[in-house]
């Protein structure tokens, strides 16, 4: 490894006229030869892409170049109201047809089949089967009706006023309020300042039918419309059915002109200081403004600007980084970019920081001066060197995976074709001109780009952040001052060496005492001298991915109540101090280009490790492991920098009410619990923190190697992993002894109960009905339980949203569990309206009691059985779904081969089996909680 880093340094150290002579940067971008592109005579843009990632599926997806921006004084709101009721009736598919169908095919209303509508544009996406001709024609129906057939009946829009005014009343908050104030400012004299697209409460309550008639005539039309197609398919077939379904439509005879609107430029600079009661979060943002539209990317050359622009925000996010990482942070983080703004034609040099309530200014003056710091010294010959390391690293990936690269991915890359002209060469040049571009970059242009980005117009500071008695707000003059930098002050950027090795200490290597394999699932399991055992299961679906998890039965159930109290709030900042003698910034640097991660926690009943890498970097993912067991930093500065950060984090979090209702509701619950003591610490649980203990306890969870199984899955060199194995872990501590899951004995607060907590100023509420109880954990009730979860949603739907218009969304959820012991849990969450939660809680809960009584319509369960077996087909051929299967089982105690029965289970579900179960444990206590508005 070392030698090949050397090699490419000497690579990037080359002249840049070596590559001159292969690329010309006047040359344009070429058009990936591998999509099939066209434009119908009415206007309208195809693509079409075979991709057989995942198998036997289609994305379609209709893209609208037209969204709220474009919408009249009277019809705000009305892009969006259009997106929702292109669900509510169309030509082929009348009322709600259109979801029932989809949903009896397998496709989730929601999660699969859903739309989008922004300032610019309204998507629409349509995940269908490929291998049924039937099914996929259907598809087409549904997208050309979408764009030309949706009904638009009187019934349905008023019907759909109470569902869209639902979603309006989702997004009220101290967000919204405070955004309505500093948009004028971000936005100075821009429509899209008053151009929202969940739009106005008045106007989507009183709009006459014709405005979003008016809409859908002027906008959705043929020469502003793109219909992509990317899957499993024949690509020829498809673009005969793309010529079917669209040719015969055409544009309106006096076709409403799509303009764009511009963000005007401004010679002040705006400072918005805001704040709310309710808000959470502490935030600093700083915008420069270009003065002209974006330049669209069409050559080489301007993609060496991009990628000279992608650089440069590297190296500023790296030094931002070690300022989040230093003993006193300014910020929990901070970053800076150059790239768009809300509106389409204008883009911007933004630096933004989430910060300590109190640090505002501060976190303002560093964000300066560091963008002063590059403007005055530049950046370091390294530090080029690690972002060029950084972003090869990164397009290799995507190059090792292009034969598995989802299509999803590619449908995204053409919708950004058709409306930004993004370039979309293909993945094979992309690889190919990067490695030689990058090498042709130098300091020089990197440094001068700050040059272009910083001035003294057309910029805009804006401050968000909670308000409360006894805090200060700065001033406006407080805030010039603070942006004012005394270049004196500035001193160059010291860039430290870097590190040689993650491990200071020498590894004395184990060996494998047994091997087993299971020929029926492909899986090695390797037991080691030391007595850890190591699973292992080589897949094709990914070429550069390899996923890795370590568990071990113990946690933070086997410390006593009064340490747990002291460590609880502490554990997940032990890492913050590095391993290896080496800081966080030492680490962060060594694994430039080296895409390998480890994240070990202490759970409740287990400890363990969870991960990711490629093959290359394998070995170093062990070393980490081999690290955290052995060497984990103590480093009380490190753990006091977490602490500012995490206070920074979680101090206002109470006052969001949705935040402050799950700590009543669950504070209520658990006053039996004495180790509960609420969902967020507080100044006095930080207080009561122990980092000493926290650090020993970590270490007592991570000494016997010989209680872990360690799981690896993906494109594994079987060899290297082995040997891997032996060196780094079964050299690791143990004693041979295994722990076991404890069951503490505590419970959360039984019986029929309702709990009412009064928080937030604007009108909305949210409903949770819970059941759950102890249960002898049985696997078929356990799939049963979980199917009249998703059964129930889907009467929910119907009834709550699609009958009454009284929510916009609602989903209930079963589940049963083992570890530590056995349990059940069933909910019921939707938000709605103060004065609807009653009425809604009882609709609730007479459709529940219809599948208890009758049990649930056979339709309902097919369509369940439908997507359950759809995700199934996509999710075997996934590495986190082993992954889930194999570390199920060492949790459960069961064979990971029950991977394989999982369509025989589904298809096995009856009605009886759900009414069976909603009857066991959906019939007995409950609690109702409701978070209500103050009075």
């Amino acid at each position: 490894m070392k030698k090949l880093n050397k090699l490419f340094l000497f690579l990037l150290a080359l002249p840049s006229l070596v590559f001159a002579q292969e690329l010309k940067l006047d040359n344009p971008i070429p058009m990936d030869p591998t999509v099939k592109t066209g434009k119908l005579k009415n206007g309208l843009t195809y693509y079409i892409k075979k991709n057989a990632k995942p198998e036997n599926k289609v994305d379609l997806r209709l893209v609208i170049n037209a969204g709220s921006i474009l919408e009249n004084d009277d019809q705000q709101g009305l892009a969006h109201f259009m997106e929702h009721m292109c669900f509510n009736g169309t030509k082929n598919f009348p009322k709600n047809e259109l979801v029932d169908y989809l949903q009896s095919i397998g496709v989730k209303f929601g999660q699969h089949l859903n739309a989008y509508t922004s300032f610019d544009e309204t998507v629409y996406f349509l995940p269908i089967p490929s291998n049924d001709p039937e099914k996929l024609e259907k598809g087409f129906q549904i997208i050309e009706d979408w764009a030309f057939n949706t009904t638009l009946t009187p019934e349905e829009i008023d019907k759909e006023r109470g569902v869209v005014l639902e979603e309006y009343r989702i997004g009220l908050g101290a967000d919204k309020r405070m955004m309505g104030r500093f948009m004028p400012k971000m936005m100075y004299n821009s429509h899209y300042a008053k151009r929202l697209p969940i739009g106005q409460k008045e106007i989507l309550e009183n709009f006459t039918y014709d405005k979003v008639v008016s809409f859908y005539k002027d906008w959705y039309r043929p020469n502003l419309m793109s219909v992509i197609v990317v899957g499993d398919i024949d690509e020829a077939e498809m673009e005969k059915k793309i010529i079917a379904h669209f040719s015969k439509y055409k544009n309106p005879k006096n076709e409403r002109p799509r303009t764009k609107f511009d963000v005007p430029n401004h010679k002040e600079t705006f400072v918005a200081i805001e704040s709310d009661p309710e808000a959470a979060f502490t935030q600093v943002q700083l915008l420069y403004k270009d003065y002209d539209e974006p330049k669209v990317v069409k050559t080489i050359g301007d993609m060496k600007e991009e990628l000279t622009i992608g650089l440069f925000a590297t190296m500023l996010n790296n030094r931002l980084e070690e300022k989040r990482n230093s003993p006193n942070p300014p910020f929990t983080y901070g970053y800076s970019y150059y790239g768009g703004t809300y509106a389409k034609t204008k883009k911007a040099f933004q630096s933004f920081a989430m910060v300590p309530q109190d640090k505002q200014l501060d976190a303002l003056k560093i964000l300066v001066e560091e963008n002063e710091r590059v403007k005055t010294f530049g950046f370091t010959k390294g530090e080029l060197e690690r972002a060029k390391t950084e972003f090869l690293a990164q397009i290799e990936q995507q190059y090792n995976e292009r034969d598995k690269t989802e299509s999803e991915n590619y449908v995204w890359e053409y919708q950004g074709n058709f409306l930004q002209n993004d370039p979309i060469p293909g993945i094979e040049w992309t690889f190919t001109t990067m490695q030689k571009l990058l090498p042709s970059i130098t300091l020089e242009e990197t440094n001068k780009l700050i040059n272009g980005y910083i001035k003294e117009d057309n910029r805009v500071v804006i401050l968000t952040g909670p308000e409360k008695e006894g805090m200060v707000k700065p001033t406006e003059q407080e805030v010039l001052n603070s942006i004012k930098v005394d270049k004196s002050s500035i001193t160059a950027y010291v860039d430290e060496a870097v590190a040689e090795s993650l491990l200071r200490n020498p590894v004395k290597k184990g060996s494998v005492a047994k091997k087993e394999t299971n020929d029926k699932i492909g899986t090695t399991t390797l037991t080691l001298s030391n007595g850890a055992k190591v699973t292992y299961k080589k897949t094709d679906f990914k070429n550069d991915e390899i996923l890795f998890e370590a568990l071990s039965f113990g946690g933070s159930n086997l410390i006593g109540n009064e340490e747990f109290e002291k460590v609880q709030w502490a554990m997940g900042g032990l890492t913050e101090a590095g391993f290896s003698g080496m800081k966080l910034n030492d680490i962060n640097k060594f694994m430039t280009g080296k895409i390998a991660r480890v994240n070990p926690y202490v759970g409740g009943t287990q400890e363990g490790f969870r991960g990711s890498t490629t093959p290359k970097d394998l070995e170093y993912l062990f070393q980490m492991v081999y690290a955290y067991f052995t060497d984990l930093n103590m480093d009380n500065e490190a753990f006091e920098s977490y602490k500012i950060k995490q206070n920074g984090f979680m101090a206002n979090m109470k006052a969001m009410p949705t935040m402050h209702f799950q700590n009543e509701l669950y504070t209520y619950l658990n006053q039996d619990n004495p180790r509960f003591k609420g969902i967020l610490p507080d100044d006095a649980a930080w207080e009561k923190t122990d980092y000493e203990l926290a650090y020993k306890k970590f270490k007592e969870r991570f000494a016997n190697a010989a209680d872990f199984h360690f799981y690896f899955v993906g494109n594994i060199d079987e060899q290297k992993l082995e040997e891997f194995a032996n060196l780094y872990l079964a050299s690791l501590p143990s004693n041979g002894t295994a722990e076991k899951a404890v069951d503490l004995g505590y419970r959360m607060k039984k019986g029929d109960l309702k709990k009412v907590v009064k928080k937030g100023k604007d009108p909305k509420s949210t409903v949770n009905i819970m059941f759950y109880g102890d249960c002898t954990y049985d696997a078929k009730e356990a799939l049963a339980l979980r199917a009249a979860g998703e059964v129930l949603t889907i009467k929910l739907i119907e009834e709550l949203r699609e009958n009454e218009s009284g929510v916009y969304g609602a989903s209930a959820r079963g589940s049963m569990n083992k570890v530590p012991y056995g349990s059940y849990n069933f909910t019921i969450n939707f938000p709605c309206g103060p004065e609807n939660a009653e009425a809604l809680t009882q609709s609730a809960l007479r459709e529940l009691n219809k599948i208890i009584e009758n049990g649930p319509e056979e339709k309902d369960i097919n369509k369940f059985k439908e997507a359950e077996k759809l995700d199934y087909k996509e999710k075997i051929k996934q590495n986190n779904y082993w992954m889930s299967y194999l570390t199920r089982s060492f949790t459960y105690g069961v064979s990971a081969d029950e991977i394989l029965s999982v369509e025989q289970k589904i298809d096995a579900v009856t009605a009886k089996d759900i009414q069976a179960v909603a009857k066991k444990y959906l019939s007995k206590d409950k609690v109702v909680a409701m978070l209500m508005p103050e009075e």
